[in-house]
């Protein structure tokens, strides 16, 4: 089960990264189902960047592929990938700068990132992921 205490910590390391990089972006980390458990937008960030960040983690929680993964999806069945995205409670944003929480092998949830561009967003979170899951 992902704990708001991971969660946070993983948008609190994503956040510091950032701003270590001059970043300014907005994080969103979902529990196994999609369903929204801490965000944080650092300032100056644009607005949508929210949204985009958790429609990020949401499709990679969902489909339990990180966003390139469904980058390609939607290039490959953009029919199917649409449909499905329909069914979720948001749109889902197919683009780098997303992946999933594992911890001994389970699926917690998933992370996602906004305001750096996709590949810089993708670098970031799994950074963010990887230091709060290493932490005390």
């Amino acid at each position: 089960m992902l704990s708001y205490e991971l969660a946070s910590s993983i948008v609190a390391a994503a956040h510091r990264e950032a701003q270590a990089r001059g970043w300014k972006v907005a994080v969103a980390v979902v529990d196994a189902d999609g369903y929204l458990t801490a965000s944080g937008r650092m300032d100056s960030t644009f607005a949508l960047a929210s949204q985009i960040a958790e429609a990020k983690a949401c499709g990679t929680a969902v489909w339990h592929e990180d966003g390139g993964q469904l980058a390609t999806l939607n290039a490959e069945r953009p029919g199917f990938f649409q449909a499905v995205s329909s069914l979720a409670r948001l749109p889902l944003v197919p683009a780098a700068g997303s992946a999933l929480i594992r911890r001994d092998g389970d699926v917690l949830g998933a992370a996602g990132a906004s305001g750096a561009g996709s590949e810089n967003d993708q670098a970031l979170i799994e950074v963010a992921i990887a230091t709060a899951l290493s932490g005390p």
